[in-house]
């Protein structure tokens, strides 16, 4: 008597379908299997459309599982052998058919897909940065409950940089000549880069990216784009493939693309706000909001969690040492988490809304984060305020910026109160916190052996 497949086999089969239909539908050559690090970066594989898909079928589309444990600068830190063994056992790559997408600008048609880690025993990778955001969004389901978020992710586009010793300046636009000062929401300004936004948004259509306007920000040659609502985990892909398409179109225009948090000294820091709101799953009923329209006890306590809990998570949001200098007063970025109606001076404003669409926008997060940390740390937070039904401190009516920094000032004071934050800890797990917590201190120490031009300018000849 046959032996009926296992749920797995019955997984595997299905999502192989799916995956070729799309391919064959999309005549597409060839596949980029994607798995994000810590860091955000995109590793994995780029197989021929017939190799891919053989791969999901019996299971051997693998990775080495240190991929998860590399610092930006392609280390790996020390004392992290119990959680990624010495021996670097294979993962498997399990693909989620939902996020193929066609990746434009290439010259043999191409798809991205995005992937999840499993090990041998088919168990998920705890420690993968998709698999932490999985995790807070079952907290969520557990409690019948959906969150529901939007990201508006900033960037800057600036001239090729070929000596990192020579500090970055706005590119040439459409006049011949750069930006030299702010022009917050200027039309012609934005008009400057006219035909590179348009080929940004018409890659990140082609990709099936749900972007939504695009402003002139603050900073010279510093764009803003506002993705539409919906699921924390496809928003998280669609930021993470966006950085990708954004960078490889500003190449094929002769300048570059950063998400870095303050690329430039003078101008503003980039930023990747995320409003934020939860539905009761049964009803589709904005939890945040009562009968009567007004601010619901979970609304208060969710931000409750965020102002208490925020600042103790912060290498989750700011993950580099370069992210702390975005964070300075008076500059469009918060140094605390007070919050208030309308107030972009606080760390968490609350947008003018009806009690249907009440949300919380977190401005704390850099453009440089990883989005599936980022959104995970923002919404287990709230998750938390919520469960201990805590008790958000009096709404902020004038200027955040002159009550106390109440968030760290560099990445080792963040790191220090990282490791300490037990609440967060329990629920997202040892082994990530040590993990996570490794990595990031070996780039601090990396970048703290590095000595910097400021020092042989002003140091050399006067001490």
């Amino acid at each position: 008597m046959a032996r009926g497949r296992s749920s797995d086999e019955r997984k595997a089969s299905d999502t192989s379908t799916r995956l070729a239909e799309w391919i064959a539908e999309h005549d597409i050559a060839e596949v980029e299997c994607i798995v994000p690090d810590m860091n955000g970066v995109q590793r994995g594989k780029v197989l021929p459309a017939g190799k891919f898909l053989s791969g999901v079928m019996d299971g051997t589309l693998r990775i080495p599982g240190s991929v998860f444990s590399v610092s930006i600068t392609g280390e790996y830190p020390d004392g992290i052998g119990h959680i990624v063994p010495v021996t670097d056992p294979d993962q498997m790559m399990v693909p989620d058919a939902s996020t193929i997408c066609e990746a434009p600008g290439f010259k043999t048609r191409t798809a991205y897909v995005i992937a999840d880690a499993f090990d041998r025993n088919g168990a998920a990778v705890a420690i993968a940065p998709r698999m932490i955001l999985k995790r807070v969004l079952q907290l969520y389901a557990d409690k019948g409950w959906k969150p529901v978020i939007a990201p508006e992710v900033e960037f800057y586009l600036v001239s090729r940089n070929l000596d990192p010793d020579f500090p970055l300046v706005p590119p040439v636009g459409r006049s011949g000549r750069p930006e030299t000062a702010s022009q917050p929401y200027g039309l012609e300004a934005l008009n400057e880069f006219e035909e590179i936004i348009e080929h940004i948004y018409e890659n990140c259509e082609k990709a099936g990216l749900d972007i939504d306007t695009m402003i002139h920000e603050s900073g010279a040659a510093q764009l803003e784009v506002n993705f539409l609502h919906g699921d924390p985990l496809r928003l998280a892909d669609e930021v993470l493939l966006f950085k990708r398409i954004v960078r490889q179109v500003a190449l094929e225009h002769d300048v570059y693309a950063t998400f870095l948090a303050k690329p430039m000294s003078g101008q503003p820091g980039s930023a990747m706000h995320i409003h934020q709101s939860v539905l009761e799953i049964s009803s589709g009923r904005n939890i945040f909001s009562r009968a009567d329209g007004r601010d619901s006890s979970a609304f208060r306590s969710y931000i409750a969690g965020l102002a208490r809990l925020l600042p103790h998570v912060a290498p989750m949001f700011a993950p580099n040492v370069n992210s702390f200098r975005r964070m300075r007063p008076d500059s469009d970025a918060p140094i605390n988490v007070q919050w208030g109606s309308d107030n972009r001076s606080c760390g968490l404003r609350i947008p003018v809304s009806d009690s249907a669409n009440r949300r919380i926008e977190n401005r704390l997060p850099g453009a440089d984060s990883n989005p599936y940390l980022a959104i995970a740390s923002s919404l287990v937070c709230g998750y938390i305020g919520m469960i201990e039904r805590m008790i958000a401190p009096k709404a902020m009516e004038g200027n955040a910026y002159a009550r106390a920094r109440t968030l760290p000032r560099n990445l080792e004071v963040a790191l220090d109160r990282f490791r300490a934050c037990r609440p967060v800890r329990a629920l997202l797990g040892d082994e990530f916190f040590e993990l996570f917590y490794a990595i990031k201190e070996s780039e601090l120490e990396n970048y703290q052996s590095v000595i910097s031009s400021w020092e042989r300018e002003h140091l050399l000849l006067r001490v």
